[in-house]
C-alpha cells in the first residue's frame, strides 16, 4: 500500500488501525446501495476501467476478418474523496501518553464518502456521463400515488414487481425510498393491524431500504441480481496520508466505485 503513503508517515500502526475501524463505521451507517446490489470486487487501486454491457444486446460481431464486441463500452472508475485534517498537537499528545485522539473529521470525511457514493448510485453525475438507478435512460417509469392514503403504497410496490415479471424479469426485488416516504409508511392499514411497512417489506421479502440522499418523494425498485445490475469496487474505502503542513497532518479517505447497470428494464421508477 505504498501508493497510500502509510509507511513513510509519522502515524503509528495503532493510530492507522483506529482510522480505520472509524472510517468504516462511520460509511456503514450511511450506505444503502451496497445493502442491496451484488458488490464486484475489490479488483485493485490500479484497476482504472471496467466494461458495461447491455445484458441483451452484448454479442461478438465479426466483419471482414475483424471481431468487435456489440453492447459492451468501457468506462473509468471514478475515484471518491474527502480529505481531514489531525492537528500536530493532539498527535504529539497521543504519542507521549494515554490521550486518544479524536477521530470525529476521519468519520465526517467517511460519511462525506459514503453520500457521494449514494449519489452516485442512484442519481450518476451527469457532467461526467454516469447513470444512476434514478436517472438511467430507457427504465421503467410508474406515476407513484399518494402514500399517506389508503394502501397506495403497497399497491404501487406490487404494480412495480407485477411489470417486471411481465418482462421475465426474475429475482430479488429491492426497493430503496426517500426518508418521506419511508416514513409515510409508518401508519396503521386499516382493517389489517399491520403497519404499512410491513405489508410493503414482506412483499418485498425484507429488501425495503431509505437514503437520505434521494431528499423527498422518491422512491425505487430493482430487481438487483448481479446478472442485471452491480457495483464495481477498485480500492474500498480507506485512508491514505497526504502531508505535513502547517505542522499538521492532512488525510484523505478515498475509494474507487462505478454502478454498472447491465439491464436498465430491471429498474422501475416511481414517480
Amino acid at each position: 500500500m505504498n501508493y497510500l503513503s502509510r509507511e513513510g508517515s509519522p502515524i503509528s500502526n495503532e493510530l492507522w488501525e483506529q482510522i480505520d475501524s472509524a472510517v468504516v463505521k462511520a460509511a456503514r451507517n450511511v450506505l444503502t446501495g451496497r445493502r442491496f446490489l451484488h458488490v464486484f470486487g475489490p479488483l485493485g487501486p490500479g484497476t482504472g476501467s471496467i466494461n458495461i454491457d447491455n445484458a441483451d444486446e452484448v454479442d461478438e460481431v465479426t466483419e471482414d476478418g475483424i471481431i468487435t464486441m456489440k453492447g459492451r463500452k468501457y468506462v473509468e472508475i471514478p475515484t471518491i474523496y474527502d480529505d481531514f485534517t489531525i492537528l500536530g498537537k493532539d498527535l504529539e499528545i497521543s504519542q507521549n501518553s494515554d490521550y486518544r485522539i479524536d477521530l470525529s473529521k476521519a468519520m465526517d470525511s467517511a460519511q462525506a464518502c459514503a453520500l457521494k457514493e449514494e449519489k452516485l448510485i442512484f442519481f450518476g453525475s451527469e457532467a461526467k456521463g454516469y447513470e444512476g438507478l434514478l436517472t438511467a435512460s430507457g427504465t421503467n417509469k410508474l406515476k407513484r400515488k399518494d402514500w399517506t392514503a389508503g394502501e397506495n403504497a403497497f399497491t404501487d410496490v406490487a404494480a412495480a414487481i407485477e411489470l417486471l415479471v411481465s418482462k421475465a424479469i426474475y429475482g430479488t426485488y429491492s426497493l430503496t425510498v426517500s426518508p418521506d416516504l419511508y416514513m409515510q409508511m409508518q401508519r396503521l392499514q386499516e382493517g389489517t393491524g399491520l403497519l404499512e411497512i410491513d405489508r410493503v417489506s414482506k412483499l418485498l421479502d425484507g429488501h425495503l431500504f431509505k437514503s437520505p440522499v434521494l431528499g423527498k418523494g422518491k422512491a425505487v425498485l430493482v430487481c438487483s441480481d448481479s446478472r442485471n445490475m452491480d457495483l464495481v469496487i477498485g480500492q474500498d474505502l480507506i485512508t491514505a496520508y497526504l502531508e505535513q503542513k502547517d505542522l499538521n497532518h492532512s488525510f484523505r479517505v478515498l475509494e474507487t466505485v462505478l454502478l454498472r447497470i447491465k439491464r436498465k428494464q430491471a429498474i422501475v421508477v416511481l414517480e
